[in-house]
């Protein structure tokens, strides 16, 4: 069985290859907020998964062009796609998030952008002023579900709902976009059943991508304290790769598989040590998907 890269996604619509640039924004997350905030998940840490391009000084036209410059280098590319990653990238006055947006906007080799956010952080104002400034450009929404179960985004200090990813995503049909969901395998208290369940409720509410991430535990986050105590131990890289394997035959056909696995910063690595072993792990799923390997 195979499945539809990004890069295979890209080939097909544009002709040639097209290289995300990571971007940082600066923006915060309302799960982080100091006044509204209940200290973010238990996974993220201080910086939110960013670059830290943003707190030096580099702004979202100087990352662009150096990420451009880089990519033409390593890869050749000529289109790019610009990804606001860091954060949740739909935090802001909708006068902050037109100045950000239209700076991306503003090359004609950027063919599209992906917006990475969360699913209570989008309403109808926002995803307008998106589809207005990106007009005739591919836009990808990411949202970050990680888990179908209200319980375990209880038990991870997720701050929103299953509820609230549906109802984004039913927002989003009403533009343009295509839809990726973000998901984490080896969340507290899950088994297999519970992983496989948040994938097939993603096939029942209808995306377009979805970003597979196995839960790491990263130096200061509450994650890492809950490990120290003995109260959280990683999934092994035979079973994750094992029900990624799973869910990518549960995905209909057509489904853009954006990642199989997450990439820890050089660093921060607490456990499990598999987990910065990129190319291995995507050999493995590989394997289970050739051998039809059903996770165990």
């Amino acid at each position: 069985m195979t499945f539809l890269s990004l890069n295979q996604f890209f080939r097909e619509k544009f002709g040639g290859r097209v290289q995300k640039i990571p971007l940082d924004a600066g923006l915060g997350c309302p799960n982080r907020d100091p006044v509204t905030g209940r200290g973010g998940c238990i996974y993220c840490n201080p910086r939110g998964s960013g670059t830290g391009a943003w707190a030096k000084g580099h702004g979202i036209r100087e990352q662009l062009l150096d990420g451009m410059r880089w990519a033409r280098r390593r890869y050749r590319a000529r289109l790019f796609m610009a990804y606001f990653q860091s954060y949740s990238n739909t935090f802001g006055s909708l006068e902050q998030l037109e100045a950000l947006y239209r700076q991306a906007a503003a090359f004609p080799e950027v063919v599209g952008v992906a917006i990475g956010t969360r699913p209570d952080c989008v309403n109808q104002q926002v995803l307008e002023l998106i589809a207005r400034i990106f007009r005739g450009r591919m836009v990808w929404m990411e949202y970050g579900l990680q888990s179908a179960s209200d319980e375990t985004l209880h038990r991870i200090g997720r701050g929103h709902s299953v509820q609230a990813f549906a109802d984004a995503v039913e927002l989003t049909r009403n533009f343009p976009f295509r839809v990726c969901a973000h998901v984490m395998f080896g969340l507290p208290g899950e088994g297999r059943r519970e992983m496989l369940a948040t994938v097939r409720f993603l096939k029942k509410v209808g995306i377009d991508g979805i970003k597979f991430h196995q839960l790491y535990v990263i130096k200061q986050t509450r994650l890492h304290r809950l490990y120290e105590r003995g109260e959280y131990q990683p999934v092994s890289m035979e079973e994750y790769a094992a029900i990624v394997a799973e869910a990518l035959r549960i995905l209909p056909p057509g489904t853009v598989i954006q990642r199989l696995t997450g990439d820890p910063a050089p660093g921060e690595l607490v456990a499990p040590s598999w987990a910065s072993r990129k190319q291995e792990i995507i050999s493995l799923i590989n394997h289970y998907m050739e051998t039809g390997r059903i996770g165990g």
